[in-house]
This record gives structure tokens, sequence and C-alpha cells, in this order.
């Protein structure tokens, strides 16, 4: 008996033991649940890096206000957010720097007829503004110029073993051609958009991808954005050779290079997503482009990759992009950024973004057209019209706590945000806060 006593004693005191190690465990996995939802319910605020003071601090309040730690929030309806991509999530414009490389490289899909037929599609014949003139001072037209690109083209496609010859790009850079192609297409990129309306000169540049499938360009987009941080941030001109001046004559373009990720607006993606916000980008790029640029974690956003509305086009059965805008979307600039949030994303939650960013008249429609709405962000270009409204109600409304549009400062000689309101042109170092 008293073996067996004792025996019940030392079970006893395993169990007294096994009980207490399973409290004490038991004890540290609730405190450390607690503590993990503690910080989940924490807000994630931005870091400080060159925001503004007040901008900052009004978005770390949005953050709080409609993120997961406030008691209001359902996560089964989360508020989302809308972006516009060139010039507002980035530095500068991704289709205009893929254009750029795209004619740098030769990267095209298409016979000489049928980018005859893209760069004709929709373009009227009347003469471009007075901006858009050659050297001489003539005016051009796309029937002139469009000739021109054509007949340099064919040659470059019959010569250049990327396309249908033998020759390789270093020595087809040398013939006269391959300048004459890349500077006419770069001028008429910009003619068609200073002469005609956004709803024709947007969809322009997207059917340049012509032939191609989405992999294609999203390569492409990958392969501009690594090239355009090893390019300084500053002005290039090109001007086409002399000694073909076909039927346009000589003509001359410049244009901004050095895109860059903007760490700021990174870091305000991951800071949405970490408090509960849905993310979405809506741009006036082609959206394979914008697909690829936003989620590829490489670049610094990593959002969802099917959070992108973006400038559409048809496909065939197997997938090959057509010069042909994909019908039942509406173009995503100005108004119809607005007719896409409505389309697709009011549908889906029942109610419109919390807080949109912008930087131009292509977004002033969606920073405007919702109730919903509390801020909106605006990185400052010095630019005018309804935007530049916008920009003048959030200079007037600085440092109140009702703001709803902010205007963040950046400088456009490197390419960063700057801790105020004003903004740099490139080649000026006198900052400004309205235009």
């Amino acid at each position: 008996m008293k073996m067996k006593f004792r025996m019940t004693a030392v079970a006893a005191a395993l169990l007294s033991a096994v009980v207490l190690t399973a409290c004490q465990t038991s004890s540290e996995v609730v405190s450390q649940a607690t503590s993990q939802v503690s910080q989940a319910l924490q807000v994630q605020k931005l870091e400080k890096g060159n925001w503004d003071d007040f901008n900052r601090a009004q978005l770390d309040k949005m953050l709080a206000t409609y993120g997961k730690a406030s008691p209001n929030y359902d996560p089964a309806k989360p508020p989302y957010v809308v972006f516009d991509w060139d010039n507002t999530s980035i530095f500068l414009d991704i289709q205009e720097a893929l254009l750029v490389y795209q004619l740098e490289n030769l990267r095209f899909a298409m016979t000489p007829a049928q980018l005859d037929n893209a760069i004709r599609k929709d373009i009227p014949t009347t003469d471009f503004d007075d901006d858009s003139r050659n050297e001489a001072g003539q005016a051009i037209n796309i029937d002139k110029i469009a000739q021109d690109i054509v007949s340099s083209y064919a040659w470059l496609y019959n010569n250049y073993q990327g396309l249908r010859g033998k020759q390789t790009l270093a020595q087809v850079k040398q013939a006269p051609q391959y300048q004459d192609f890349i500077v006419k297409m770069r001028f008429l990129y910009e003619a068609i958009g200073n002469t005609f309306d956004h709803s024709v000169s947007y969809p322009w540049v997207t059917y340049h991808f012509t032939g191609m499938t989405e992999k294609d360009v999203r390569a492409l987009a990958a392969e501009t954005f690594r090239w355009q941080q090893t390019q300084p941030v500053e002005a290039v001109k090109w001007t086409s050779p002399a000694a073909l001046p076909g039927k346009a004559g000589v003509v001359s373009i410049t244009w901004k290079n050095g895109l860059r990720p903007v760490p700021e607006m990174q870091d305000l993606y991951k800071k949405l997503r970490a408090n509960g916000f849905d993310v979405y980008v809506c741009s006036a790029s082609f959206r394979d482009v914008i697909r690829e640029v936003s989620s590829n974690p490489e670049f610094g956003y990593a959002n969802a990759v099917d959070n992108v509305y973006a400038m559409e086009l048809d496909r065939d059965a197997n997938g090959v992009i057509r010069t042909q805008f994909r019908q039942g979307y509406a173009q995503t600039q100005g108004p119809g950024k607005t007719e896409t949030i409505k389309q697709f994303l009011v549908p889906k939650y029942g109610y419109g973004p919390v807080f949109v960013a912008g930087d131009s008249e292509g977004d002033q429609n969606m920073m405007q057209d919702f109730d919903d709405m509390k801020v909106g962000l605006i990185i400052n270009r010095l630019r005018g019209n309804d935007i530049g409204k916008m920009s003048r109600l959030a200079a007037e409304s600085y440092g109140k706590p009702d703001a709803r549009y902010l205007l963040q400062g950046r400088d456009d000689n490197k390419g960063v945000f700057v801790p105020s309101q004003q903004a740099y042109k490139l080649g000026s170092d006198t900052p400004r806060t309205l235009k």
C-alpha cells in the first residue's frame, strides 16, 4: 500500500508538473495570440520619407479611420483605393519610356503594311498644330510623315535580323533609315498628342503592340523599367537625319528620360494593403504594361496583378494583339476612368473608392466624381484645368483637419518627392505651388 501510495504521489507530482507546464504554455500561447491580435490591429503608419508632413499625417489618419484598426472596419466590405500610375505612382511615364525602348531596340512584331495601318488609325489628315512643324517651319500631317516612317521601317524590316533581315542592331543603327524611323515615330506621338483629343492620342501608342502577346509586352515593360534606372534624369533631344528629309522634312523632338520608382508611393501601397485596404490602379497606359510593373516584386509595388484597369486592345484566339480598341471597355483616361470604376469596382463593393491619387487632367474626373472619396492625393506637376483647381483647393485647405485634397511636391530635376507642396520643373531651381 505504501508503495502504491508513493507511486500515486509521484504520479500526482508528475501530473501537477504537467498541468503547471500546460497552464504556462497555454498562458504563453494566449499572450502571444493577444500580442499578435494587438499588432494586427495597430495602424501601420507611413515612413517619413520625403512626404510633406501634413500630407503624411492626413494619410496616416485615413489609415486609422478606415483601415482594419478602426472599430467600424468590416473585412467583408473593405475600403478600396485607386491610383493613377504614370507620374503618380512612379516618376515619368512608363508607356512613353517603353515607346522609346521599343524604337531604340526595334522591338516590333508588325509588317510595314501593318505598321502603316497602326500609325494612321483614326488620325485626321489635317495638319498638326504649330508646335509640331518641321525644322524649316513647314506644316506636317499624317500622310506626309507616315510615308517617311513606313519607308524607313520597310528598309529596317528587310535588313535587321530581329525582323526579316540579317544585319545586327549595331549595323542597322549606322543607316540613316534607323534614325529617321525612331525620331519621326517619337515626333508623331507628340504631334498627335498636341493636336488631337486624348481619345485619339491615348489609344494610338498602344497600337504599336500589334502582333505581340501579353507575355511579349510584359517582357518589354520589365526591360524598359530596368533600363530607365540606368539613365540620368534629363531632357533628351532627337533630330532626324538631314540626308533623309523625306516628305515631312527634318524634325526634332525632345523627351524626358530617367523614369524612377517613388519610395514613398511604394510604401503607401504596402501600408494600405497592410491596413486592410484593397488597392487598384487605373491607368491610361496599356494594361499589360501596368500589370507587369505594378505587380513585379522587383519593382517595389508588388500589387495584385489583376487589380489593374488600363487601356485594352482586342486579341485573337491565340492572345495576339490586334490594332483595335477592345469593345465594351471605356478608355481609361478622363471621364473613362470614372466609367471604368463604376463598371467594375462600384458593383463589386457597393460604394466608391475612399482614396484616389492622380497628377493630371486625365485623373481629375475620378478625383471628383465619387462622394465616398475622403482623400484625394495630387502629385504636383503644376497643371491647369480642373486638376489645377483641385491643387488650389489643396493649397487653401493646407493644415486644416478636414482637407479633402492633398498636394504633394516633387523635384523633376531629380525624380523625387520633396517634403512640401511645391514643385520644381525640369531645368528650374525655383519651386512653385501652383501653375
